[in-house]
C-alpha cells in the first residue's frame, strides 16, 4: 500500500518546516533577533512532532495485533498531547527570555536580514496553510488539522514581524528612535502570548480523549437514536457508553430487553435493532467501533 494524502502532505510539512527552522535559526543568531530565532526554534520542535505524527499515521493503517487488539488509535492523542505540551512549555521559556530582554534594554538587530526572513517566511506559511486545508478537506485528518492551524498562526505572526520590522526602520531618525532596541523583545513577547492558545488548544483536546471524556455531540446523538429504537415492543431500557480516542469513536450499547424478545425471529431480531441503530448514527463505518448488546437481566446491563 502506498503513501496516503495524509502522508504525503505530512512529508512536504515535514520539508517545509525543517527549511523555514533552519532558516530561522540561521538568520536569527545572524541578525540578532530573539523573535526571528524562537520562531526558527517554534519550527524544528514542530517538525520534530510532525515526524512522530507520520510515524503514528503510518500505524494507524495497522491492524490491530495480540497486544493492541483495540488498533493503534489511542496513540494520536497521546502524540498530541506531547506536541502540545512542548510547544507549551517552550512559549512560557521564550516569554520569560523575552521579559528579561526589556529588563537588561533590549538589543540592536539588523533589520534588513529580518524583513527578508519575514518576507520568504509568510510565503511559505500561507502556501503551506492553503495546501493542507486543501487536502484536509477530503481526509479529515486531526494531525493535518493541527499543522494546518500551526502554519496559518506562524503566517499569522510572521507577517506581524514583517510589519513591526518595517515599522522599526521609519522610526529611526524621529523621536522614538531610542525605542527600537526593545522591538525585538516586544515582539518576542507579544509572539509568545499569540502562540499560547494553540498548544493549550491541542493539549485539553488530547487530554479529553485520553481521559476518555464522552463526547456531548455523539452521546446526545446515540441518545436520539435509541429514543426511536426503544418504542419497539419488548425493549425495556437501555445503557449506553461513547468514548473518542483519536479518530475512532467508540459506541457501546446494552439494551434490557423483555425474556420473550426475538422469541419467534431469533438473532434475525436482534440484528435488525443493530442495523437501525448503526443507520441512525452519522458517524461512517470507518470511524467507529460500535458494540450494542441484548440481556433480560438488568444487572449484566
Amino acid at each position: 500500500m502506498g503513501p496516503t494524502p495524509e502522508q504525503t502532505t505530512l512529508k512536504l510539512s515535514i520539508c517545509m518546516t525543517l527549511i523555514v527552522a533552519g532558516l530561522g535559526i540561521a538568520l536569527g543568531l545572524l541578525s540578532g533577533s530573539q523573535s526571528i530565532l524562537f520562531d526558527g526554534m517554534f519550527s524544528t520542535i514542530d517538525a520534530a512532532m510532525s515526524l512522530l505524527a507520520l510515524f503514528v499515521s503510518r500505524l494507524l493503517m495497522r491492524e490491530g495485533s495480540r497486544r493492541f487488539q483495540y488498533g493503534y488509535w489511542h496513540m494520536e492523542p497521546l502524540v498530541a498531547a506531547l506536541n502540545g505540551s512542548i510547544l507549551l512549555l517552550l512559549c512560557v521559556y521564550a516569554f520569560f527570555n523575552a521579559v528579561g530582554g526589556l529588563l537588561d534594554g533590549g538589543r540592536e538587530l539588523a533589520f534588513d536580514v529580518a524583513i527578508a526572513y519575514a518576507v520568504v517566511v509568510a510565503t511559505v506559511c500561507f502556501s503551506m496553510y492553503l495546501i493542507e486545508k486543501r487536502v484536509n478537506r477530503r481526509v479529515n485528518s486531526e494531525f493535518l488539522r493541527i499543522d494546518t492551524q500551526s502554519w496559518l498562526m506562524a503566517g499569522l505572526i510572521t507577517l506581524s514581524l514583517l510589519l513591526a520590522f518595517i515599522g522599526a526602520l521609519f522610526m529611526a531618525d524621529t523621536p522614538a528612535e531610542p525605542f527600537i532596541p526593545y522591538i525585538d523583545s516586544l515582539l518576542l513577547v507579544v509572539l509568545t502570548l499569540c502562540f499560547m492558545p494553540v498548544p493549550i488548544g491541542i493539549v485539553r483536546r488530547a487530554m479529553s480523549e485520553i481521559l476518555i471524556v464522552a463526547p456531548n455531540m455523539l452521546d446526545q446523538e446515540v441518545r436520539t437514536v435509541m429514543a426511536g429504537i426503544m418504542k419497539r415492543d419488548g425493549l425495556i431500557d437501555y445503557y449506553s457508553h461513547v468514548a473518542k480516542s483519536g479518530r475512532i469513536y467508540f459506541i457501546e450499547i446494552h439494551i434490557v430487553t423483555r425474556g420473550d424478545f426475538g422469541v419467534d425471529q431469533g438473532v434475525q431480531a436482534l440484528d435488525t435493532v443493530r442495523a437501525e441503530i448503526t443507520a441512525g448514527l452519522e458517524k461512517p463505518d470507518e470511524k467507529r467501533w460500535i458494540t450494542v448488546a441484548f440481556t433480560a437481566n438488568p444487572d449484566w446491563a
